[in-house]
């Protein structure tokens, strides 16, 4: 891992702490790389109408896009889980927009990682390039 990708876990650890998770008590923190090596944070955000809730990688895609990022390197995902915390489907559907190449770092609670692409995570993904 480069320097900045070797960070993205304790960021994903940091901003899971930053959750608003009062339904669920799932708190989930997530610290995408873009290609220029910008790190942008994310968290979920529940909603008491719970159709309005947003995870936190789709929150830190969101953010770094706001701000003129289309290009990600990598993403590490924390949860408060013993054991590794995969994306959930609409996310993995929501970042393939943007490259399957996706590095995604799966964080447990202690800080040990399990690396994936977002290709291997989501085979078969339906894209821009299907349209």
């Amino acid at each position: 891992m480069t320097d900045l990708r070797s960070t993205l876990p304790a960021r994903a650890l940091a901003a899971r702490d930053m959750a608003y998770a009062p339904y669920s008590k799932f708190r989930v923190g997530s610290a995408l790389l873009t290609a220029d090596g910008t790190v942008y944070t994310g968290c979920n955000v529940e909603n008491a109408s719970y159709g309005g809730a947003i995870c936190a990688e789709r929150t830190a895609v969101v953010k770094a896009v706001s701000e003129g990022h289309q290009k990600f390197t990598a993403i590490a995902v924390a949860s408060d889980l013993t054991t590794f915390c995969s994306p959930c489907g609409i996310c993995r559907q929501f970042m393939s927009e943007f490259g399957t190449d996706l590095e995604v770092i799966m964080v447990t609670t202690d800080g040990q990682t399990s690396i994936h692409t977002l290709d291997s995570l989501l085979p078969y993904s339906f894209g821009p390039k299907d349209l």
